[in-house]
């Protein structure tokens, strides 16, 4: 009999685990708060005979040095890995027994890092389940490049080769148990949605199991997010040995001491819930929510080694926030407080707060009542919550949803973006900035038209290239675009957040920037007014195009050819096989002045959709089209004014493609760490009277409370991916 327990590190995205007999246990890959391991073998009634790691971890700071200390356990740990401690050197093959039956034995499996050993848990001799840790995870693999940049490409070929040892050598019926995957960045994708797996199950779906060796490189290598900068630090804390952890609670800090602290430039961080900070905060302070991936992001955006100040709702949600932070190395806060703002501001102090709303509010600020905001020619409804008394228009109309309704040209709802304008009663409206605060990787799924964007983890290093005016700020569901909010509003900017799902975005008729393919066709049809503009080469146009398209090779406009006279002064739709050149068209024809979205998975999605197809032509003959195409002359562009206002950011996002499709393109999903953004519940969300879709007002606050010093700018980067 054996069994296995998980030690469950959700916010970080990671799993430890206790298994055993009747007597003793071993513990894989701990957590560095090891009470709660100890709860767990104590709960079994085992002794923990033996911990191991199966790599130098380099997202979390480990408990296994003094987990075997205080249990007098032996600590197995590669031998490849460098370490400053005494261990017990782990090499291929090596076996340990755990029980009478029960015995652990290694298998190098470098990839993660070089040295990187799972271990094989065995009863009776046969493999019952597999301790991968970064090695094979649930549908994909852990990522190569946290380790050093020269090796990044000789470790994504090892990660392969030690996947398909794993399942060469293992049963199908064996349990793989991995450390990483559950939302942790050291995952090298988002890992599939399943909670549990075996080697058969992984056998037909793990991508490095299914692909060749080169296809597999390719795309892992493409297909890789940003790191954490924070993991600079914790591979040299595991090597080094960490020191045992101090949970004991902090200095208590007044109102006094938080204005000190906040005056000094050190960081105070707000734990309580996005909907509580908006509505009232202390002022300077920076809101990490404690229900979210609270470590992962301070740790990520705190400057290495500054003094951090909690401020928590009850002495339960400090303690937990505590917790947390000392598995990424943020040991003791330099002082607390609980409660609420008013106990946090001194005499004659004001609380601050912004604006909240949801995608469809931004889309009745910058759209057209009734009209939607591709083809609009007017100002439309407005929520009065983000306006004075004065203004008598409100949220209770709703912004169109279908694509017919929104017509479509994008020149206007772009410009109506950023511009400020007077209505025709003569009311005056702020010109709005929207900055999408995603990673490069979940960008380049779609994003909306006329957007600026700066990753949260690089937002405190880069406000002053957010143009003027009042910024809605975006993520993916509303966790991080509450952090990059409270940024904004320490800087002193007049700041509204987003409380909404991505998918809202196109819902509430926003222009995307990337749209589907039958968005396109109906956008570029017989009833449309832009141009569906093919930039792959003449062989593949001859090959089939969408019908009505018009051919303009990438390698022609980049050359600096004019585009082809239908295409002129026009909106346009770029596409290409898979989306990554159409991409490129887009930030080369956006710097002409030209307005261009792009086609979600290119042609492959086209024709999967069953949209109207043609085919023949010979693309560029001497600058004209063979087939009687328009004309695509290689000749520097002409000078076209631009349907850009000025100010507007428009960003064609990275070169790597969203998605699951057909293509010898490199390929990217959205990646770990985006499953950790959540909606509050339904009713906090709505803070305002009915039909208002809670969106806050932040009339006034500007002038609620003194300016406080935004925390220094000095930052600490890891490596990029």
């Amino acid at each position: 009999m054996y069994f296995v327990d998980r030690i469950e590190v959700p916010g970080l995205g990671n799993r430890g685990y206790l298994a055993g007999g009747p007597h003793r246990a071993v513990v894989v890959d701990p957590p560095r708060d090891i009470d709660r391991v100890i709860e767990a073998a104590a709960r079994r009634g085992v002794r923990v005979g033996h911990v191991v790691e199966t790599h130098v971890h380099n997202d979390y700071v480990t408990g296994g040095l003094e987990l075997a200390r205080i249990t007098g356990a032996a600590y197995l740990v590669p031998a490849g890995a460098r370490v400053a401690y005494d261990r017990v050197p782990v090499t291929d093959g090596d076996s340990v027994e755990v029980e009478e039956g029960l015995a652990l034995r290694a298998l190098a499996t470098p990839g993660h890092t070089p040295h990187h050993t799972a271990y094989v848990l065995e009863a009776d001799g046969l493999p019952v389940a597999v301790f991968t840790g970064g090695s094979l995870l649930i549908g994909t693999v852990g990522r190569p490049d946290l380790v050093e940049p020269r090796l990044t490409g000789e470790l994504a070929r090892a990660q392969h080769a030690s996947a398909q040892r794993l399942a060469a050598e293992l049963p199908d019926g064996t349990a793989v148990l991995p450390t990483h995957g559950f939302g942790s960045f050291c995952s090298a994708r988002a890992a599939a949605g399943d909670d549990e797996t075996t080697i058969g199950r992984e056998r037909v779906a793990n991508e490095a199991l299914v692909k060749d060796a080169d296809t597999f490189v390719a795309e892992l290598l493409a297909g890789l997010d940003d790191v954490p900068a924070y993991y600079a630090h914790m591979g040299p804390l595991n090597a080094a040995g960490p020191s045992p952890v101090d949970l004991t609670p902090p200095a208590r800090a007044d109102a006094a001491e938080i204005a000190a602290r906040l005056a000094a430039g050190e960081w105070v961080v707000d734990l309580r819930n996005r909907v509580a900070f908006a509505e009232g905060h202390v002022a300077g302070s920076l809101n990490f929510e404690a229900a979210g991936q609270l470590a992962t992001y301070l740790a990520w955006l705190l400057p290495w080694g500054k003094p951090v100040t909690l401020l928590a709702e009850s002495a339960s949600q400090l303690a937990a926030a505590q917790r947390e932070l000392t598995r990424v190395g943020i040991d003791r806060p330099a002082a607390a407080a609980t409660g609420s703002p008013e106990g946090w501001l001194r005499p004659g102090e004001r609380a601050r707060s912004f604006g909240r709303g949801t995608f469809a509010d931004l889309a009745l600020r910058v759209g057209g009542s009734g009209r939607g905001l591709v083809g609009a020619d007017q100002e439309g409804a407005v929520g009065n919550s983000l306006y004075s008394a004065a203004d008598t228009r409100h949220l209770g109309e709703q912004p169109p949803s279908t694509a017919a309704d929104q017509g479509t040209h994008l020149v206007d709802a772009q410009r109506k973006l950023v511009s400020a304008d007077i209505d025709s009663a003569g009311r005056v409206h702020e010109q709005v900035v929207v900055l999408d605060v995603r990673r490069d990787s979940e960008r380049a799924g779609g994003y909306i038209a006329g957007s600026l964007h700066i990753p949260l983890h690089q937002l405190r290093d880069r406000l002053t290239e957010i143009p003027g005016g009042t910024v809605w700020v975006h993520c993916a569901g509303g966790m991080r675009a509450a952090t990059a909010a409270s940024l904004l509003d320490a800087a002193g900017r007049v700041v509204v957040a987003v409380d909404d799902g991505f998918a809202g975005a196109r819902e509430a008729g926003l222009p995307m920037a990337r749209i589907t393919p039958a968005e396109a066709h109906e956008h570029t049809g017989a009833n449309g007014t832009a141009v569906l503009l093919d930039v792959r080469e003449a062989e593949e146009w001859a090959a089939g195009h969408a019908a009505d398209a018009v051919h303009a090779p990438l390698s022609a406009l980049t050359a600096g050819a004019a585009l082809p006279g239908p295409a002129r002064d026009r909106p346009l739709v770029a596409i290409c096989r898979s989306g990554k050149r159409s991409r490129e068209a887009m930030a080369l024809l956006t710097a002409r002045g030209a307005q261009v979205s792009d086609v979600l998975g290119g042609m492959a999605a086209w024709a999967a959709a069953g949209l109207p197809m043609a085919t023949g032509g010979a693309g560029v003959v001497d600058g004209r089209m063979s087939t009687g195409e328009p004309t695509m002359a290689a000749e520097p562009a002409p000078a076209e004014e631009s349907a850009v206002p000025e100010g507007l950011t428009l960003t064609d996002g990275p070169t790597v493609t969203a998605g699951t499709v057909l293509t010898d393109e490199p390929l990217v999903d959205a990646g770990p760490g985006v499953a950790e953004e959540s909606l509050p519940a339904k009713e906090s969300v709505s803070a305002g009277e009915p039909g208002t879709a809670g969106c806050r007002t932040a009339a006034g606050s500007r002038a609620d409370a003194p300016r406080q010093p935004l925390p220094d700018s000095t930052a600490d980067h890891g490596p990029a991916a």
